[in-house]
């Protein structure tokens, strides 16, 4: 048998493969389909203070190899959570990880002293790369001295595990993961979707209405590969990667690179069950090899 647990130090997962926030919902939509108890762990949909329409549609379209998503954070906020989601997530025998969004500093303390108060919560999964409004629209991960001070301060009050969601749109991933670490985060996760466009020729228009979004999807593996190595390999924290990860094959490279587990988001449209599917390939790549555990894998990249 592969044992296929990780130890994250912080958390102890049953395999390497989570969900990624915004492509899982809150995970009880899945449960018609999928075995919960199955997955590493479930990120929920990020969540500000309070609820949040998100941007009007069109919203997603697809694009070679990927998908550009301007959802824009839509959610119910979290006492809604607390109320009607979290005490039904709390039966499934799955790690929940809180994906954690503010407009402002502010915003993103008063959330998590909220959820603070909440049991059944894992860990908390920092989206730093919400637009702050008391910075003009800027992302707190865009800068090194905002990231650690965002971090520092949600560390501060909180007594749960922080994993800080890094943008992989800035000029130097490494020197931003380093801030986070220093600023007392548990753990990274990377890369977030990169900033896209898609145009009609026809109409000459923007396909989304919020004329930006998101990349994700296998488009932006190698980029995601390149990003987790280099922040692997510069912080003494665990690293969780995610970006086009769409076969267990795929999420092996991320551990290979450094990764300690993974997260499946854009594979999750194409194939409900892929974040157990991803988990069983990963098995029997080690099963047919003869590595007794998966975490062996990690950080092997021969150079």
């Amino acid at each position: 048998m592969v044992d296929l647990s990780v130890d994250l130090g912080f958390l102890k997962l049953r395999n390497p493969v989570l969900t990624a926030s915004g492509t899982f919902g809150y995970g009880l939509e899945f449960a018609p389909l999928i075995d919960l108890r199955k997955i590493g762990g479930i990120v929920v949909k990020g969540l500000y203070y309070g609820p949040r329409e998100g941007n009007p549609p069109p919203r997603l379209v697809e694009t070679t190899g990927g998908l550009i998503n301007a959802i824009g954070l839509q959610g119910v906020g979290v006492e809604a959570f607390a109320a009607d989601v979290l005490p039904r997530l709390r039966k499934i025998d799955t790690p929940i990880l809180v994906n954690v969004c503010g407009g402002s500093d502010d915003e993103y303390l008063k959330a998590v002293e909220f959820l603070e108060r909440q049991d059944g919560i894992a860990a908390y999964e920092l989206n730093i790369s919400c637009p702050n409004v008391e910075r003009n629209g800027f992302c707190p991960a865009l800068f090194t001295d905002s990231t650690h001070g965002l971090v520092k301060a949600v560390k501060a009050a909180s007594h749960r595990p922080i994993i800080v969601k890094l943008s992989p749109n800035v000029t130097s991933v490494v020197d931003i993961a380093k801030a986070a670490e220093d600023g007392g985060a548990d753990g990274i996760s990377l890369i977030n979707t990169l900033l896209a466009l898609a145009v009609n020729v026809e109409t000459r228009r923007p396909k989304l209405a919020n004329l930006f979004g998101g990349l994700s999807g296998p488009a932006i593996k190698p980029i995601a590969l390149r990003m987790v190595y280099q922040v692997a390999t510069a912080v003494k924290i665990p690293v969780i990667g995610l970006g086009g990860i769409m076969t267990g094959a795929d999420a092996l490279e991320f551990l290979i690179v450094g990764a300690k587990a993974v997260q499946v988001g854009t594979a999750n449209f194409v194939d409900p069950a892929a974040a157990i599917r991803i988990s069983a390939e990963m098995r029997n790549f080690c099963k047919a090899r003869g590595i007794p555990r998966v975490s062996d894998l990690v950080g092997t990249l021969k150079i």
